[in-house]
């Protein structure tokens, strides 16, 4: 293992972090500050992979891609809000679980109408070709470079919006008593479809981001709510900070563990008990993080109750 192998996946690990916060984020927000457990939230960054992915290839312009993913996201979130969620404020989790997966099978099928079962090529916008040397000797994407910028604005976004803006106030009241607030005068159902309408336009962008560097397949949301969930356990639920280095982790340990796990058993094992060994132990890695966590934290790294 080279220092330049080291620390281009870290970079890659880190990319991938700001990928699952921009998912995680959102989830954590629908969860934690409204109570509703939305597994739709995975099918809404498939949506906006495929359409980013669909009028980037007819248009030629990634950011037109990227603006119309996210106001057909938002619509369809709108209309999703409306006709359903709002309907499981209150509700218990399982009934929420059940209703929000009965989208995802519903997204899956819309998108099979769509766009066919086979994968949909989406490629990085044309000024971003070109590799940027990060280091010497060490030529990086310009595009993966972007997305830990935009990951970056982001969270900083986010952090300003919940504990220093006026919107910010009205969703930890509504979040903390609902009856208090509402009998102050606060319309709470309105901040939490904003809420809603928020977490959407995340996943969205997330969705949009993630095309170029991974398959926009169907299926696709599915595979990462599973890491974004560990997220949301690992950083608190309702905590934005938490989803942010939690994100992070998750993302250096998925990362790194895919890349140097080989290397290491490489050293005593066999190349074919290795073939089998190192991906069972790679795919395992952010799970042991998490068990780890929880074994000392068990409300997660930075609880926004309790």
């Amino acid at each position: 293992m080279t220092p330049i192998l080291f620390v281009e996946q870290i970079l890659n690990g880190l990319g991938y972090g700001f990928m699952l916060f921009l998912l995680a984020a959102g989830l954590t927000l629908v969860f934690g500050i409204m109570d509703v457990m939305n597994l739709a939230h995975g099918s809404l960054f498939m949506g906006g992979a495929y359409v980013a992915a669909q009028v980037h290839t007819s248009s030629g312009s990634f950011l037109a891609g990227l603006l119309v993913a996210l106001a057909v996201v938002l619509l369809v979130a709108l209309v999703l809000e409306a006709l359903l969620v709002r309907h499981l404020y209150g509700r218990d989790h399982l009934a929420q679980v059940l209703a929000t997966f009965g989208i995802i099978l519903v997204a899956d099928d819309v998108v099979k109408m769509i766009w066919g079962p086979a994968p949909l090529m989406a490629s990085a916008p044309a000024a971003l070709a070109e590799p940027i040397e990060v280091l010497p000797g060490l030529p990086y994407p310009s595009y993966r470079l972007l997305i830990l910028v935009v990951g970056l604005l982001v969270a900083l976004g986010l952090y300003l919006l919940v504990n220093h803006t006026r919107v910010g106030m009205l969703v930890r009241a509504g979040a903390s008593n609902r009856a208090m607030a509402e009998f102050m005068g606060v319309r709470v159902g309105r901040v939490f479809s904003g809420v809603f309408l928020l977490g959407a336009a995340l996943a969205a962008l997330a969705g949009a981001l993630m095309g170029p560097i991974t398959a926009v397949q169907v299926g696709m949301g599915e595979e990462i709510l599973i890491p974004a969930l560990v997220v949301l356990v690992i950083g608190g639920i309702g905590s934005v900070r938490g989803a942010f280095i939690a994100a992070l982790l998750v993302g250096l340990v998925d990362t790194c563990g895919r890349a140097f796990v080989p290397m290491a058993l490489r050293a005593v094992l066999p190349p074919a008990a290795v073939s089998d060994v190192a991906p069972l132990i790679a795919g395992l890695a952010m799970y042991a993080l998490m068990a780890t966590v929880l074994a000392f934290k068990p409300a997660g790294l930075f609880p926004a109750r309790g």
